[in-house]
């Protein structure tokens, strides 16, 4: 990366779902960084699919040297699986860290020694490893309690833990960076806006030439400014596209034909519309979409007196998100007591500064001319 800052993360190309519930088709990358200077400083470790690969990447990147410390800016298991390997390894070795997260190492490594062993830091405390000097800021809850970031003031890098990350292996990136950090955004630190705020107005008052997250790549020029821009938009939960998302759950196809038909309204009208079929899309994916815009239409079939579940299962995944300030419409179908509009409201009323327009529209089975007029009111009404 410089003269004295080197990469030694790893990318993980088999990985089927992260965290075990994300698909990533693109793989994942855990990154890790080396300082090598008077002092020199191991930046967080990865997870144990690929600690071989690290270990061996940091002893190339070591090569006679041993390191003095590991900032562990994040205990979660994908950056953290060497910790105590790392301290068996190098006797003299000190981990530098929160004091959340000096807690929570014994909770993952049975038997850790960690007496003499740990620097706790804390906000705007500063580590000189000679040329080069960190500086620890808090960030808890992006996206756990223990997390901060560290700034090097002589090479001006955010090692920003957890934030700015994206899924995909550094190899198969997507050329934009927005598309697969924007779905990483809101599925993995969707519900802590406010944090994320708090760590947005510390880093304005830093001169940052790059950021270096934990997951995807280095951003650096215009991708940052577009980055620290996203980041601001999707952590106070505005709109950031124009248009509206239109997902639907269903069955036989009837309340297909309704959403497709609602699509075509919208788009007589140069509305944008993002049309998802929720029986098909993984909900990672949905989640993002949803978050992206500012007005949302859900149809879905009525199911066991309750509604259909893969618009039960989106709606949950927004409501533990904190999905907000949206306008939604709502279209239910139903062959005999439709039930799917009372539990969508129910759910929907439950989230923060959602507004449901009206008409709610029922579908019966099919849509019949006599329900187009009642599709127009809905759609009126959004826009409105």
């Amino acid at each position: 990366m410089t003269d004295s800052v080197i990469y030694i993360g790893q990318n993980d190309y088999d990985l089927p779902l992260f965290e075990n519930q994300y698909p990533v088709p693109c793989g994942m990358a855990y990154n890790s960084y080396v300082i090598l200077d008077d002092k020199v400083a191991v930046f967080d470790t990865v997870d144990a699919r690929k600690g071989e690969d690290w270990k061996k990447s940091l002893k190339d990147a070591l090569q006679t040297r041993v390191p003095d410390y590991l900032i562990v800016q994040h205990m979660e298991p994908d950056h953290s699986a060497l910790i105590q390997w790392a301290l068996h390894e190098y006797p003299l070795l000190q981990v530098v860290a929160s004091q959340k997260a000096l807690q929570m190492l014994p909770q993952f490594f049975e038997d850790i020694t960690l007496e003499g062993r740990t620097v706790a830091v804390k906000e705007g405390d500063r580590l000189s490893l000679g040329a080069h000097t960190l500086r620890f800021f808090m960030a808890p809850m992006v996206h756990w309690p223990e997390v901060m970031v560290t700034y090097e003031e002589s090479e001006k890098m955010l090692f920003s833990a957890d934030a700015f990350g994206s899924f995909g292996t550094l190899d198969q990136q997507e050329d934009d960076w927005a598309c697969e950090a924007r779905r990483y955004y809101f599925n993995i630190c969707g519900k802590y806006g406010m944090p994320v705020q708090t760590l947005l107005k510390k880093a304005s008052g830093l001169d940052i030439l790059a950021i270096c997250p934990l997951h995807g790549p280095v951003i650096e020029g215009e991708t940052m400014k577009d980055a620290l821009r996203l980041y601001d938009i999707w952590s106070r939960y505005e709109a950031e596209k124009d248009g509206v998302y239109v997902g639907y759950a269903s069955i036989h196809g009837g309340t297909a034909l309704v959403a497709q038909h609602v699509a075509a309204i919208l788009e007589a009208k140069g509305v944008k519309v993002c049309l998802m079929d929720l029986t098909r899309e993984e909900v990672s994916f949905a989640v993002e979409d949803a978050f992206a815009y500012g007005k949302a239409i859900f149809a879905a079939s009525s199911y066991d007196a309750g509604l259909f579940p893969p618009m039960y299962n989106l709606l949950h995944h927004l409501q533990a998100k904190a999905w907000q300030k949206k306008r939604v419409g709502l279209i239910e179908n139903g062959s005999w007591a439709p039930s799917a509009g009372r539990v969508m409201r129910e759910m929907l009323s439950q989230m923060k500064d959602v507004e449901i327009v009206e008409p709610m529209v029922t579908i019966r089975s099919r849509m019949h001319k006599t329900d187009e007029a009642q599709l127009e009111l809905l759609v009126e009404a959004l826009l409105r």
